[in-house]
């Protein structure tokens, strides 16, 4: 299907109209939360309350809107209104710093930013060096964002933006130097949930129990655009709780969720088979799924996890099968539409069987990084081909198994940490010499971050952890801290990460 056939019908605002506008009139509970029930129709009011308090506080096309707020349905109805109101969403993850956000709304040159309450002194004076208007938008959905929408029309023409405008822009990390800014245009983020809609067949009798955090690719693109392009209702829940996920679940068809997500219902005994007997669809990403959790988790329900791949920069790219095998420990084939290949360093496909960089490319694949040309430049091949990093291999039978990365990148609870960042405080510290943070095994989350450190006597874990602990997101915080007189280098002297993790890897079992 081409971009053309895709989109040709929805109207002037590529993402909005064939996402949100499709069922914008409809009394149908879109989503249901722990206060109460929200039709589309009401979403689509409180949409177009908040598009006009973003075109009133001087939000132009094209310009960002920064927000940092905890998960509401206020929330997500901004989302739907920055994208209607032509701007371009720039979703922060809610542990972000003061210190961290510095870096993202100025690179980002935000027209407008949302934090809570708690964050507007900290905040207001970044905001005001970036030139932007601050609003405040809470938990609770009070705030002056709030405020601005209240008396506002319910009614709103959306802005016109075509497939290749921008619609989204979210940071990703990398291993070295600051993050890197992907630019998603309407095209990439619509194509793709279309031809999720296809691959996993939802529908608008599907129900999905939305656990995850909208800050993130997962919970919000793949997640919200999915249920509300094809009129499906969502069981809307700040966080991840097993106890409230169990009592909620009898109402639900399918659930997204990290790793974590299922390792803890699993250590639930109410999660049985009984409780989960009329689900249709489990499905898991952003980070690896255990072999070992997959073939536990069928024993236990009789359900078979759908795993599949994607990254920040390329939304959903493979998918195990909906019909066919699920295979443990693989994250299936391609997307329709996703070409997909594995090359060595140089460019050059490997055979099957050997371990490769996946490379690809289709509509589903940035447009490049923020203001970065020359990392936009190093990420693609001259074919158009995008180097993700992730190093994996195929099987005969075209099913593709994660193996590492070829680069030092953590991914723990399903989120990206690297370890550049960390080191870069932790060595920053009186009495460090140097420092070398990695990820290793944990049961829980994937991965959890250790710091290995070469520092004198007079330096405690404690004190390394108290100078940080204001600087970095709760996430990227060393779950460990070890001293040795050392840090293992080759020849050349770089310093050997993969001896550290190897050496490390039974740590948290």
């Amino acid at each position: 299907m081409s971009l053309s056939d895709m989109t040709h019908n929805y109207g002037a605002n590529t993402l909005y109209d064939a996402v949100f506008g499709v069922h914008s009139k409809s009394n149908k509970t879109f989503l249901y939360t722990e206060q109460g029930e929200v039709s589309y129709a009401a979403f689509t009011g409180m949409t177009n309350k908040l598009a006009h308090a973003l075109s009133h506080a001087g939000l132009q096309a094209g310009e960002r809107v920064a927000v940092q707020a905890k998960k509401s349905v206020m929330q997500l109805a901004l989302y739907a209104a920055t994208i209607k109101a032509g701007g371009v969403y720039l979703p922060l993850n809610t542990s972000y710093t003061a210190h961290e956000l510095d870096y993202f709304i100025s690179n980002a040159k935000a027209s407008i930013v949302i934090v809570d309450d708690a964050a507007k002194d900290a905040v207001t004076p970044i905001a005001d060096a970036a030139g932007a208007t601050l609003l405040t938008l809470n938990a609770d959905e009070t705030g002056s964002l709030v405020s601005a929408a209240d008396g506002q029309s319910d009614q709103f023409e959306a802005v016109p933006r075509g497939p290749e405008d921008l619609g989204a822009i979210l940071y990703t990390s990398g291993t070295t130097g600051r993050s890197k800014g992907a630019m998603l245009c309407h095209r990439n983020l619509l194509s793709n949930t279309q031809v999720l809609e296809q691959t996993w067949q939802f529908t608008s009798d599907d129900t999905l129990l939305h656990m995850l955090p909208i800050y993130h690719t997962h919970g919000l693109f793949v997640a919200c655009n999915l249920l509300a392009m094809v009129g499906g209702s969502m069981i809307f829940l700040t966080h991840f709780d097993a106890e409230r996920a169990l009592h909620w679940m009898p109402k639900a068809t399918s659930m997204m969720g990290v790793p974590t997500f299922y390792t803890r219902l699993l250590a639930e005994t109410m999660f049985t088979s009984d409780i989960s007997r009329h689900m249709r669809l489990f499905i898991s990403g952003s980070a690896p799924l255990l072999a070992a959790t997959h073939i536990e988790f069928e024993d236990r329900t009789g359900h078979r996890i759908l795993e599949r791949y994607g990254m920040t920069e390329t939304n959903m790219s493979t998918s195990n099968p909906y019909q066919n095998e699920r295979r443990a420990g693989t994250v299936g084939m391609p997307l329709p539409g996703v070409t997909v290949r594995l090359a060595d360093d140089a460019g050059k496909v490997v055979s099957k069987g050997e371990i490769g960089i996946i490379e690809l490319c289709g509509d589903n694949v940035f447009t490049g990084y923020w203001e970065m040309p020359e990392k936009t430049a190093e990420s693609f091949r001259d074919d158009g081909f995008f180097i993700t990093g992730d190093m994996a291999r195929e099987d005969e039978d075209g099913y593709i198994t994660i193996v590492g990365r070829d680069k030092d990148l953590i991914i723990s609870g399903g989120l990206n940490i690297y370890p550049k960042e960390i080191e870069g405080l932790i060595d920053a510290h009186d009495g460090v010499t140097e420092s070398a943070v990695i990820g290793v095994p944990h049961p829980d989350f994937g991965e959890g971050v250790v710091a290995i450190l070469v520092a004198d006597d007079s330096v405690t874990a404690e004190a390394v952890m108290a100078g940080i602990a204001d600087k970095l997101a709760k996430f990227k915080q060393p779950k460990r801290i070890l001293f040795v007189d050392a840090l293992p280098r080759n020849t050349m002297g770089k310093v050997q990460k993969a001896v550290m993790r190897t050496e490390h890897e039974e740590m948290f079992s």
